[in-house]
């Protein structure tokens, strides 16, 4: 039980009052059983030790395993994203709110995975629904999306270079708020 209370502590631990408030032990009973606890884990040679500061109990890696802790931070827990999953990120970032279609109109393919894994990622949310038949879903990028990539607003991102699609031959960033529909009398 001790231990399950100090792993949910984190690093602030629990103090000896504390411990014995949520387990009904009394002081010296909480000193022993971590006490106890303590042995166990340095007999057993676990990753974790327990660590006593004054009448504060944490529960901490052991420094011998600093190197590897090291690496774990320094290596990116999540993989980059794909390149699908950056396509629909720009045009989202660029156009929204967004739906689906307008994106598969412009990359000219699917893009129910890169979606899903924007999604997941907190880069982007469902802002609403546009009123259109069958209401589909808008899109539009978070706050972690500025902090993701280091912008204040919106207004930070770079201006892009009107890129066209072959096919189409429009802007994949148009600067009005409607999707392009093919080029307009200038050829563009």
């Amino acid at each position: 039980m001790i231990e399950g209370l100090l792993f949910a502590a984190g690093e602030e631990g629990l103090n000896e009052r504390q411990l014995s408030q949520y387990t009904g032990l009394s002081a010296q009973q909480v000193r022993d059983r971590c006490e106890e606890l303590r042995k166990r884990l340095d007999e057993a040679g676990r990753g974790i030790q327990l660590r006593r500061l004054n009448d504060l109990y944490q529960l901490t890696t052991r420094p011998e395993h600093a190197p590897f802790l090291e690496q774990l931070n320094e290596s990116p827990r999540l993989p980059p994203l794909s390149q699908a999953a950056l396509e629909t990120l720009a045009i989202i970032a660029y156009r929204q709110p967004v739906t689906r279609i307008d994106i598969e109109e412009i990359r000219g393919v699917k893009s129910e995975r890169a979606l899903a894994t924007l999604l997941a990622r907190g880069l982007i949310r469902e802002t609403g629904r546009a009123d259109a038949p069958g209401r589909p879903i808008l899109y539009g990028t978070t706050p972690y999306f500025l902090e993701y990539f280091g912008l204040q607003e919106l207004g930070d991102l770079p201006f892009p270079e009107l890129a066209t699609t072959q096919e189409e031959g429009f802007p994949l960033f148009a600067e009005d708020e409607e999707s392009p529909d093919g080029p307009d009398e200038t050829g563009t």
